[in-house]
């Protein structure tokens, strides 16, 4: 299994950043989302605007080669969010907020399966967990962008 992780710094509260974490949002900011997905349609009930970040809520990503279905599994309004991916690849995705100083730091940390059995982890070890830490990067980058305009 591999780890991703990295944290940021963003000039706004944790409030601001909670609200860019919905799934249906991730297309705004997220670099693989915007690039490869075609859209994010909830497949759980959104009542309210917090229907989107509850334990249990799922949604269904449509790929350019695939699709990805998604449920949070752990939600702390504006301090832990949590949901998994399976489909085209399967994952655990964390985002932690914690308030300091000057605004918020987001923590994400991904837990990720590659397919292929020995072959895909020889090739994560090789080149794809640099390339995804170089993506993880620009994307924490576009949502301080967006966040702190």
């Amino acid at each position: 299994m591999g780890r991703l992780g990295k944290s940021i710094e963003i000039k706004v509260p944790p409030e601001k950043v909670w609200e860019m974490l919905a799934l249906d949002r991730l297309p705004e900011w997220e670099e693989d989302t915007q690039k490869n997905a075609k859209s994010v349609e909830y497949t759980s009930e959104v009542h309210t605007p917090k229907d989107k970040y509850r334990v249990g809520a799922t949604a269904h990503m449509t790929l350019n080669k695939g699709d990805l279905d998604l449920e949070i599994t752990e939600s702390l309004e504006n301090e832990k969010m949590a949901y998994r991916l399976e489909g085209t690849y399967d994952g655990l995705i964390t985002y932690s907020l914690e308030p300091v100083e000057k605004g918020t730091k987001l923590t994400y940390a991904a837990d990720y399966e590659m397919p292929w059995g020995i072959l895909g982890k020889f090739l994560d070890k090789l080149f794809i967990h640099r390339m995804e830490e170089k993506k993880l990067e620009r994307s924490l980058e576009n949502l301080k962008s967006i966040l702190e305009k």
